[in-house]
């Protein structure tokens, strides 16, 4: 076949046929037109089941591809609706009554119900599961003992389809962040039907995740998904706000290495990265590039200590790495993104009214006390150990710089171990490591989404630590209807954290990205939601 351009070369001058056939539009340009959003994704997701998943990568995605019963307002940060249209709350705080969106439907075209989430809660608490945040669940009545085993009667847990399109949630103790903490995707609803064309209800990892398989109730479905590619999503015309929504599909790219994402992004291969090489945030935000944002993100960076191995069972070992890194070295020297020094766990800032702190600071001489006290002067007989990092530029130059100045302040040695994203997760979830780098963004803006990280067994906890008298002043904390000694008992808890020290804040992190000016409407919250059934594109 002889194309266009041939055709029209006949009766055209050399330079006239340059203009009539130039170059290929960009990825990004050819998207502008066709409502086709092209993403920077970070690490290649581990998988797409809303309740399992435990991963930004992971969740980045399933936000598309499912809808809780609210979500977040983008500037508002206030709950507003999704699947669910409406609801109301009883005068004591403890039976939320949800009235569901009345054109809400799966990408398959069958009606979302109330015991689509009554069936997808009973799942999510199976212990077969194993899903690590049923713990979410949890203000339930009965969830935690449905979850333990300890009860194989559903009916005890507080969830109950009052009609197709009437749920009723009853809590055990008043929760004033339960709307918030429906925004999460262990509330998301599954389709059970989809789920036992391939398995039993409550199986992992079955085939119903994949492409061409899997049914969600989101603005968005699953179309294809090739490992270390991409995944793709596109509109789904089911949804009860298709109207609104002008994309018309999106490409996630699993893309590590920060410097490769820009250039992808410099080429007009991406609309939006998902992080932006630490030695060029500076230059960006200096000339004050149009295409760069800088968000304050309610998350902290941190390194877990294997507590079931020695000497990492010491809690003054614990303490004398902690007390040991230099975090304003790391801030100022190393990531340079505008990230501050952590001194607690919980964010500090403006996303909460809970703002103690610091509990400790950098302090290299009572470190080496600590180190000498626990058998190891200056670092004699310490045994070398392992920093564990998922692959990422940003990981390794934390890692290298904690290694230098344990080894100068402690003469101590760590050798420093990589892994890719799926292997890291499941190395950490086994404890088959001795320091692992961490980090966890707020699931909803409250000082438990971080604390009750830590509870004794909590699926999330990932170092072996168990401490009862922190366990009881978290329970204590969210019985508490007074804020003011609710915060009080989480500033209790997170002392005592911080003094046996299973985990070693680094730095409070931020949002830093660049973004094509042809990208109207993207927003991204502090605990990391981007609502892209809002985005519009348009031509620069």
């Amino acid at each position: 076949m002889i194309s266009a351009c041939r055709l029209f070369f006949f009766g055209l001058t050399p330079l006239l046929l340059l203009a009539a056939c130039g170059p290929s539009d960009t990825r990004v340009e050819e998207g502008n037109r066709t409502g086709i959003l092209h993403v920077g994704n970070g690490a290649e997701p581990s998988n797409l089941d809303p309740q399992t998943i435990t991963g930004l990568p992971e969740a980045k995605i399933v936000s598309t591809l499912f809808d809780g019963l609210v979500e977040l307002h983008p500037e508002t940060n206030e709950p507003v609706p999704a699947a669910a249209a409406s609801w109301e709350i009883s005068e004591d705080g403890l039976v939320y009554r949800f009235t569901l969106q009345p054109e809400g439907r799966w990408s398959n075209g069958d009606p979302v119900t109330a015991q689509d989430f009554v069936t997808s809660y009973r799942r999510k608490l199976s212990p077969r599961l194993g899903s690590r945040y049923a713990y979410m669940l949890y203000p339930l009545e009965g969830a935690e003992a449905f979850h333990r085993g300890e009860t194989d009667d559903f009916t005890t847990v507080g969830v109950t389809a009052l009609a197709d399109d009437q749920l009723e949630l009853r809590l055990h103790t008043p929760a004033a962040f339960l709307l918030d903490l429906l925004t999460h995707s262990s509330w998301f609803p599954v389709h059970a039907d989809t789920l036992e064309a391939f398995g039993d209800l409550d199986e992992p990892n079955t085939r119903w995740t994949r492409a061409g398989n899997l049914v969600g109730n989101g603005p968005f479905r699953l179309v294809s998904w090739r490992p270390e590619r991409f995944v793709q999503v596109e509109k789904n015309e089911h949804h009860w706000r298709s109207g609104e929504i002008s994309l018309q599909g999106i490409y996630f790219y699993p893309i590590s290495d920060p410097t490769t994402e820009e250039r992808e992004f410099r080429t007009g291969r991406l609309h939006i990265t998902n992080t932006i090489p630490p030695d060029r945030v500076a230059v960006y935000r200096d000339r004050n590039d149009p295409e760069f944002h800088s968000q304050p993100s309610f998350s902290t960076y941190y390194y877990r200590f294997n507590t079931t191995r020695p000497p990492l069972d010491n809690p003054k070992v614990r303490r004398a790495l902690k007390l040991a890194i230099d975090r304003e070295a790391i801030t100022k020297e190393v990531v340079r993104g505008g990230q501050q020094p952590a001194y607690s766990y919980v964010p500090q800032g403006d996303f909460t009214d809970y703002r103690p702190g610091p509990f400790f600071q950098y302090d290299p001489d009572e470190a080496r006390r600590l180190l000498a006290e626990a058998g190891f002067p200056e670092g004699e007989g310490f045994p070398t150990k392992e920093i564990l990092y998922n692959t990422m530029e940003t990981h390794r130059l934390v890692a290298e710089a904690i290694q230098d100045m344990w080894s100068e302040e402690l003469g101590i040695s760590v050798n420093l171990t990589n892994q890719e994203w799926q292997v890291y997760l499941e190395t950490q979830n086994r404890l088959q490591y001795d320091i692992s780098r961490s980090g966890w963004i707020g699931d909803y803006l409250d000082p438990n989404t971080f604390l009750d990280l830590m509870l004794t067994d909590g699926g999330n906890n990932r170092t072996g630590w168990a401490n009862e008298e922190y366990d009881e002043l978290i329970t204590q904390a969210n019985r508490e209807m007074n804020t003011a000694r609710r915060n009080e008992l989480f500033a209790e808890a997170e002392a005592l954290l911080l003094q046996e020290a299973p985990v070693a804040p680094i730095y409070f992190d931020r949002t830093n990205y660049l973004m094509s000016v042809s990208v109207q409407d993207y927003y991204t919250t502090p605990t990391g939601y981007r609502p892209y059934w809002r985005v519009n594109l348009v031509s620069e």
